[in-house]
């Protein structure tokens, strides 16, 4: 058992940062140059030093920002070790449960955890255990901002290999499912893949499948369960990354082919400066999804003013109409324009007492809706996907060519940062 002030190699143990079944982490300094830290991880049972050796065998040579560094390794020293870059700050599962990332900020940690995983595959390397746990951030990341490159590190290759492996002896390890390691076996459950559940052959592929369940965590504070996808429990959620979920967390036949596949269907992340201020978001009283959102326009809580005027079945010129009577500053198209989201609860609420009468057509020709060719369900022309499964309506979709956001083809400019979507027009300031 290690303890502190207990040298191992050239380190000096000073304290532990972290414990599981099998072994534990410490910060360590140089026992000569006493500002050099690392990370020191030894094996509490002689069961892990198998997994100890497999790490470090696994881990020799994968230089790269995104993957946690292997400095040292002696197996057979007393007690074994495994040295690594110290990464300052913690694990990703507390940001997890603290719902303390934004979407932007969560498709920039997948990028990067994409980015070394492909790094490592095309090494061999299928790291065979990817969680919130095994991924580090870096501390300065609160500072710096999530796209900043290395602030998110993979770690703890313990059951990677350098080549395809079963996961019946993964599980193996763990002696019985009646022993304490149980509850660290039942954890990674969630993350693996059906071939391996199943004992069946695991390649790289069964990383992006945890790369999935990690994804829809951070855009919703909750594990995947059924055919929900993200947006299912946020509306905020951008229907790309609804695509991106329902790629990865799939059966090995359907799901993406790499990790290079997986990182170009993400949309890239928008630098800060580009995200304006959010009002917090107003849940209709009916508890009915908002509709009308645009992929990106969810983003900043706007409502596109012919889809309000298709659900509430009122002419959209007479919804602006009312804005105006009311005082309000509203100079939308009401084809192709948008109203923010509080604007349009309060359009709902003059229906619901006779303020806005209803057209006696019932729902107007503005904004009139189609069917979804895939699942049938009612969906708006001017929409590049739909709004319920996801999948792809216009044979090419359209994007900004500033942020990569995805507009609406009847927009000419783009909702999120105001880039000019005509030739020859300049863009909004």
């Amino acid at each position: 058992m290690a303890s502190p002030n207990q040298r191992v190699g050239e380190y000096v143990l000073s304290d532990r940062i972290a414990a599981g079944t099998f072994g534990e982490v410490w910060r360590a300094h140089h026992h000569v140059w006493t500002d050099r830290l690392v990370a020191v991880k030894v094996p509490t049972d002689p069961q892990y030093l198998r997994n100890l050796q497999r790490e470090g065998f696994a881990i020799h040579g994968l230089t790269h920002p995104n993957i946690v560094r292997a400095l040292g390794f002696d197996p057979y020293a007393d007690p074994p070790y495994l040295t690594m870059e110290y990464v300052p700050g913690s694990s990703l599962r507390p940001l997890v449960q603290k719902r303390a990332i934004g979407i932007n900020d969560a498709v920039a940690v997948m990028r990067q955890v994409l980015s070394g995983l492909a790094y490592a595959h095309k090494q061999g390397v299928v790291h065979r255990d990817i969680k919130p746990e095994n991924i580090l951030v870096h501390e300065k990341a609160q500072s710096a901002g999530y796209t900043t490159e290395g602030v998110i590190k993979v770690t703890d290759f313990g059951l990677g290999k350098a080549q395809a492996a079963t996961t019946m002896g993964s599980i193996a390890y763990s002696q019985s499912m009646n022993t304490p390691a149980a509850v660290e076996i039942a954890g990674t459950l969630d993350y693996m893949a059906p071939e391996a559940r199943s004992g069946g052959e695991v390649g790289p592929r069964a990383d992006l499948y945890a790369c999935g369940v990690i994804l829809y965590e951070l855009l919703t504070g909750e594990r995947p369960a059924g055919t929900d996808v993200p947006s299912d429990l946020n509306p905020a959620v951008p229907k790309p990354l609804d695509h991106a979920f329902r790629r990865s967390y799939a059966r090995l036949d359907k799901r993406f082919a790499s990790a290079e596949e997986f990182l170009g269907a993400l949309p890239p992340p928008v630098p800060s400066s580009l995200i304006p201020p959010k009002p917090p978001p107003i849940r209709p009283q009916d508890d009915r999804p908002p509709v009308g959102y645009d992929a990106f326009a969810r983003e900043r809580s706007m409502v596109r003013v012919s889809a309000l005027a298709s659900e509430l079945g009122v002419d959209g010129r007479a919804i602006l109409e009312k804005f105006r009577a009311e005082g309000y500053q509203v100079t939308t198209d009401a084809v192709v324009g948008t109203i923010t989201f509080e604007q349009a609860q309060q359009a709902r609420e003059w229906v619901r007492h006779g303020h806005l009468r209803r057209s006696s057509g019932g729902a107007t020709a503005l904004g009139s809706r189609s069917n979804c060719p895939q699942c049938r369900q009612s969906i708006d022309p001017a929409d590049q996907y739909c709004m319920h499964c996801g999948v792809q309506l216009v044979e090419n979709v359209r994007r900004c060519p500033q942020c990569g956001a995805y507009p609406d083809g009847t927009d000419q400019f783009c909702i999120f940062c105001g880039q000019s979507l005509v030739v020859g027009q300049p863009a909004k300031v």
